[in-house]
C-alpha cells in the first residue's frame, strides 16, 4: 500500500518561465530528497539497468549526444552530461519536442535531492489545455517509483506499474498530485479559473473520468 498523501507532500513543485533562443518557454519543476547519496542517486537515474526499476524500460546510447527511447513513451537526444551533478535531454513525444533537465545536489544531512525541470514551448497545445499537471502528474509518479526503488532496491513498477494507475489508490494519487499542480500553477501567477479548468481536465484524463 502506497502512502499517497505523504509522497505527494514530499515533493516540491514550481511552475515558471524561461527565455530560450526561440522565445519564452513554460517550466514545471519537481524535486524530492532521498535517503541516499548523490553518487547512488546518479547511478539510479542514469544506469540503463536501474532506470526500468523505477521508471520505464529504456534503450539507446545513454551518452552525450546519444539517442534514447523509453518504451511506449518519449525519446530524444542527450544534450549535456556532468556526472554526478546534472544532465539534460530533448523530450520528444506526440510530435512535439520539449526538454528535461535533471540536477542532483547533496543535502547537509548526507542525503541527496533529485530535481527535474520540464521545459515546453509557450505554444505547446498540451500545456495550454492541461497546464503543468499534464507533465507534472507523470513526473510525480516517476518520483514515487524512484522513492520505492531507493528504499528497497527492488523494482518499483511491480507496485506502481500501469495497472496501479487505474486502481482507487492510483487515482487518488493522480487527484492529489493534480491538486498540488493546481496550487503551483496559481502560485506562478496564472489566473485561478484558468488553472482550475486545466487541473480538472488533467485529473479527469489521469483518473479515467474525461468526457
Amino acid at each position: 500500500m502506497i502512502e499517497v498523501t505523504g509522497q505527494v507532500n514530499a515533493v516540491r513543485r514550481k511552475v515558471g518561465e524561461r527565455v530560450l533562443e526561440a522565445g519564452t518557454a513554460r517550466t514545471a519543476v519537481v524535486s524530492q530528497v532521498y535517503d541516499t547519496d548523490v553518487e547512488d542517486l546518479w547511478d539510479a537515474v542514469t544506469d540503463p539497468e536501474r532506470i526500468p526499476r523505477w521508471f520505464l524500460p529504456i534503450s539507446g546510447d545513454l551518452r552525450l549526444g546519444g539517442r534514447y527511447q523509453f518504451e511506449g513513451n518519449a525519446g530524444g537526444t542527450i544534450e549535456t552530461c556532468d556526472p554526478p551533478k546534472s544532465f539534460s535531454a530533448t523530450w520528444e513525444y506526440g510530435g512535439q519536442t520539449s526538454w528535461v533537465e535533471v540536477r542532483l545536489t547533496p543535502e547537509p544531512d548526507g542525503r541527496a535531492r533529485f530535481e527535474l525541470e520540464h521545459i515546453a514551448h509557450v505554444d505547446d497545445d498540451t500545456w495550454n489545455q492541461f497546464g503543468p499537471g499534464a507533465v507534472g502528474i507523470g513526473w510525480d509518479m516517476g518520483l514515487l517509483g524512484l522513492a520505492l526503488h531507493l528504499a528497497s532496491g527492488e523494482s518499483a513498477p511491480d507496485e506502481v506499474g500501469p495497472d496501479w494507475a487505474a486502481t482507487d489508490e492510483g487515482k487518488e494519487f493522480s487527484r492529489q498530485s493534480g491538486e498540488a499542480w493546481f496550487t503551483a500553477h496559481v502560485a506562478s501567477g496564472a489566473d485561478q479559473s484558468v488553472a482550475r479548468a486545466c487541473a480538472d481536465r488533467t485529473i479527469a484524463a489521469y483518473t479515467g473520468n474525461a468526457e
